[in-house]
């Protein structure tokens, strides 16, 4: 009961109900989160290959950049979070501390031991998709806030932006199939950030790569079982990624029409998906279908945005977005760890609609 009333405390905030926008009382609760954890070492999940006793090191040893929150991902896009937010409201009062993690965190000494580290034996699979997607997202960030102090992270990043992008330059030609799980290995949600920042960087050459690929892997694609999911630890929706992704490659009519074949399910009237419920947040795991809800979300706005206006489904995609995000931003209290060290950053993809807009 009075967890109940602590979440409904917390959702009372403007931008929770309100599409589109977001408060900076809002932020300010976002990045007090990844302020919490991005320093914070302990407790930590490695995803660590030794190649000998002397890679036996800290966490802060081996990846002296992302070494918090938990694990390195959710290390990259905690900062992805805070340079996100500060961004957005460069007056605000988490602002000063925000970029003062952000310094601490990119010095140049920093990035060259993280690609040192990426570059090591028996690494070539190393947070491949995920965490390399995140990380080219924290770079696009980087490269369009035109603060000075955010060009000069941006210049200090870009040997592990650049070492990033060409492990998954050199992946995507061999991967002969998509992964279509609902968590970190999934390609569709990796795609979709990694189209995002080749925009940014002007990278054609991974623009023309993923276009090819995602026609390949994904253009025949039909009738998507989304009635089998979710997993029960998913935090990413196979099918909603999937049409996510494609529509950030065709126009409004062909998307229309291609979306039609791939969730035919979708009603014109009614209700379709409906949120879930997590059963104990004190369960990493279990504590993935909180980000699922938020994923799903942003998911369904981005499918949204890629129809024509007059499409019949818009209403009910934009009630189950709606959902979906009530439910979502009620679970982002940071009451435990397992879902504080990551959640924040969902949510502010969510409410800052990175993934439709800048």
């Amino acid at each position: 009961m009075i967890r109940s009333l602590l979440a409904s405390l917390c959702l009372a905030l403007p931008a929770v109900a309100a599409p589109g926008t977001v408060d900076e009382a809002t932020a300010a609760r976002f990045a007090k989160l990844a302020l919490a954890c991005v320093h914070k070492e302990y407790p930590n999940k490695l995803a660590h290959v030794l190649n000998g006793p002397a890679d036996a090191k800290t966490p802060a040893k081996l990846t002296p950049a992302f070494y918090g929150c938990y694990d390195w991902h959710s290390a990259v896009h905690g900062h992805w979070l805070l340079a996100r937010l500060a961004r957005t409201f460069p007056d605000a009062a988490f602002t000063a501390d925000a970029k003062k993690a952000l310094e601490e965190s990119l010095a140049a000494k920093n990035v060259a031991a993280e690609v040192a580290y990426l570059s090591g034996a028996g690494r070539v699979s190393f947070e491949r998709p995920y965490g390399l997607a995140w990380l080219l997202q924290l770079a696009a960030e980087l490269r369009e806030w035109s603060a000075p102090e955010a060009q000069r992270w941006s210049k200090n990043l870009a040997p592990l932006e650049q070492a990033a992008a060409e492990r998954l330059k050199t992946w995507l030609p061999k991967l002969s199939r998509p992964i279509r799980v609902g968590e970190h290995d999934q390609t569709a949600f990796a795609f979709g950030l990694v189209l995002d920042w080749a925009r940014v960087a002007k990278d054609e050459a991974m623009i023309a790569l993923l276009t090819s690929r995602l026609e390949t892997f994904y253009g025949a694609d039909r009738a998507c079982p989304v009635g089998y999911e979710p997993g029960g630890q998913d935090f990413l929706s196979p099918c909603l990624a999937e049409a996510d992704l494609m529509r950030r490659v065709k126009a409004k009519a062909p998307f229309a029409a291609w979306l039609k074949d791939f969730l035919p399910g979708i009603p014109e009237k009614g209700t379709w998906l409906t949120p879930e419920v997590v059963t104990d947040r004190s369960d990493p795991k279990l504590a993935h279908l909180d980000g699922l809800n938020l994923s799903r979300a942003w998911m369904l706005e981005g499918i949204v945005s890629g129809l024509p206006e007059n499409d019949p489904r818009r209403a009910v995609l934009e009630a189950t977005a709606n959902a979906h995000r009530t439910s979502g931003l009620e679970s982002v209290t940071g009451e435990h760890y397992e879902g504080g060290h990551w959640l924040g950053s969902f949510a502010t993809y969510l409410v800052t609609r990175r993934g439709v807009q800048p």
